[in-house]
């Protein structure tokens, strides 16, 4: 896979994929994804923030997003909720980002795994409540399991059975 589809799959954070290439060439995907956890893991607190806030917002407006993070945050679907829910959910959405990231100094991210953004907003407003370092771990997982399952899916659109 060329460097610029392994940047896309963790939505760019220069400093972590020059760390990551670093670390290879990689026999296999899975030896590539263990790398990058043990690097995200293991780099400056700086850089864990640079890679965590690569990510967009929860919510984000859909212009401001790339192509895979427009289909997981669901924007290519219809949304089956009605436009006032909709309207309530962006709001709290916003409300917790703002908290989260005032309360954390980095942005909330998490595998959303196709789940509408209302059923994530539970665990967000939990997450307040957690220890930073705690979240930070969290989300560090968080990057590398997205990064994991956009591989898959690529994998799986390029190699149809």
């Amino acid at each position: 896979m060329p460097d610029r589809r392994i940047g896309e799959l963790f939505e760019g954070a220069p400093r972590f994929l020059e760390r990551l290439e670093t670390a290879g060439p990689f026999a296999e995907d899975g030896a590539r994804f263990a790398a990058a956890r043990t690097i995200a893991h293991s780099m400056p607190e700086e850089e864990q923030v640079e890679l965590v806030d690569a990510h967009p917002r929860l919510g984000a407006p859909p212009a401001t997003l790339s192509a895979m993070n427009f289909r997981e945050q669901g924007y290519d679907r219809d949304p089956a909720t009605p436009v006032a829910q909709q309207a309530s959910v962006a709001t709290e959405l916003e409300r917790l980002n703002d908290a989260y990231e005032a309360r954390f100094g980095f942005r909330y991210c998490v595998f959303v795994a196709g789940r509408p953004r209302e059923a994530l907003l539970p665990g967000m407003a939990a997450a307040l409540r957690q220890d930073r370092d705690a979240e930070l771990h969290r989300a560090l997982d968080a990057v590398i399991d997205i990064a994991m399952d956009r591989h898959a899916k690529l994998a799986a659109e390029s190699n149809p059975t």
